[in-house]
């Protein structure tokens, strides 16, 4: 437990080893299952709990604050496991506590407590529930990054819980921004945090500044990583994610090729495939990327921020080769829907890959265009033609 201002307490638990987390995200510097508790004169919030593998030294740090009372309130920001592991355990040991939360997050919380009669106050955007000298508004901030996600803000205080939105998988002992001794490892962690788990949700990212602007918080209490506070580290936070989801206005079309070729021949197709598009487009920023020559996190990002995009496939045992599958997966699925993709390349005797891809495509919710163009093994002069016709249908039906 950390005293952060009269009434207000750190009791979240500190996960220094953790090294991936939800199974797909590094967290090179461990993380954090930040908990807070609001001490009013009349009454006591507890806001969000912590993983459920660490429920004995979340209780521990509790009770040292509750001191054998019973909190009143117990505010889920978010219902995601890492935030509400410990509510079941919590409603056994405290039933009359009434728990608050958006509407999808009531609905979240019954399937993961397993507790079918659960009382859940549903809140209002904006309501306020008074402590006694500290009166917590709630502030319903969606798809930060779950639909249940809000704030909660302590109005008296200045103070903002912010649940995963400002946060970083980042763990230092102090818990505080003043604390910092790492500050290259805060701002890789702050940056990776922010790609991984806002960047398919940007202009949710950019309400929720607007939503946050007019509280003039002084202090940021995230679900995860250091407490952020004024003149250190909060405006910090909150000038980075503005700059990170700013609306980028592209002066020309960007239209990535990415392929995979064993023998040149999917390469050779690739680039007639360019010159196609470039008829239509001269401007346009489309290059050709060998999917085994570049770095994921490069092509993972030419892949989630273009106008359309080309895959260029073979096939190896009936499916089309693992680099193909490990750059879809890639691919952010959120705000990749609707984007028009087009498949093409070399193949030997059956060619299942086109159709493997196009069915991940298409369970994309891409815009896949018509059919495939496919070539047996080396292509002839007209293949290469037919080619760059296939990319100038493929740009002008963009």
């Amino acid at each position: 437990m950390k005293k952060l201002l009269d009434g207000v307490y750190f009791t979240g638990v500190l996960n220094p080893n953790m090294r991936v987390f939800d199974v797909i995200m590094r967290t090179e510097y461990g993380t954090s299952y930040n908990s807070y508790v609001v001490r009013g004169t009349d009454k006591i919030a507890l806001i969000e709990t912590a993983h459920k593998s660490f429920s004995a030294l979340f209780q521990e740090e509790i009770s040292e604050i509750l001191q054998g009372n019973a909190p009143d309130y117990l505010i889920i920001n978010h219902t995601e496991p890492d935030h509400s592991g410990c509510v079941a355990e919590l409603l056994k040991q405290f039933p009359d506590i009434e728990v608050f939360a958006t509407r999808a997050a009531s609905v979240y919380l019954k399937n993961i407590t397993n507790i079918t009669d659960l009382r859940v106050h549903v809140v209002k955007d904006g309501e306020t529930l008074n402590l006694g000298g500290k009166t917590l508004r709630f502030l319903p901030a969606p798809f930060l990054h779950w639909p249940d996600s809000m704030f909660t803000y302590l109005e008296e205080d200045k103070v903002l819980f912010s649940c995963d939105f400002l946060g970083a998988h980042y763990c230092e002992p102090g818990v505080l921004d003043k604390h910092f001794v790492y500050h290259e490892a805060y701002e890789s962690a702050l940056k990776n945090y922010f790609d991984c788990i806002f960047g398919p949700f940007l202009p949710w990212v950019r309400k929720g500044l607007e939503k946050i602007e007019p509280l003039q918080p002084d202090i940021i209490c995230p679900s995860h990583g250091p407490v952020l506070t004024q003149g250190l580290m909060l405006e910090h936070a909150l000038e980075k994610y503005a700059f990170w989801s700013r609306e980028k206005i592209a002066a020309q079309k960007r239209i990535p090729i990415f392929y995979c070729s064993a023998y040149g021949n999917t390469a050779a197709l690739a680039e007639a495939v360019r010159r196609g598009i470039l008829r239509v487009f001269p401007q346009a920023e489309c290059e050709t990327y060998n999917i085994i020559d570049h770095d994921m996190a490069k092509l993972e990002e030419l892949l989630n921020v273009n106008d359309a995009f080309a895959i260029g496939c073979l096939t190896m045992n009936r499916d089309a080769v693992p680099p193909i599958h490990t750059l879809l997966a890639h691919a952010d699925a959120v705000n990749i829907a609707k984007r028009p993709a087009a498949l093409f390349g070399s193949y030997g005797w059956s060619g299942e890959g086109f159709t493997n891809t196009a069915a991940r495509l298409g369970n994309l919710k891409c815009r896949v265009f018509e059919e495939q163009f496919k070539v047996t093994l080396v292509p002839t002069v007209d293949d290469i033609a037919a080619a760059e016709d296939f990319g100038e249908r493929f740009a002008r039906n963009l």
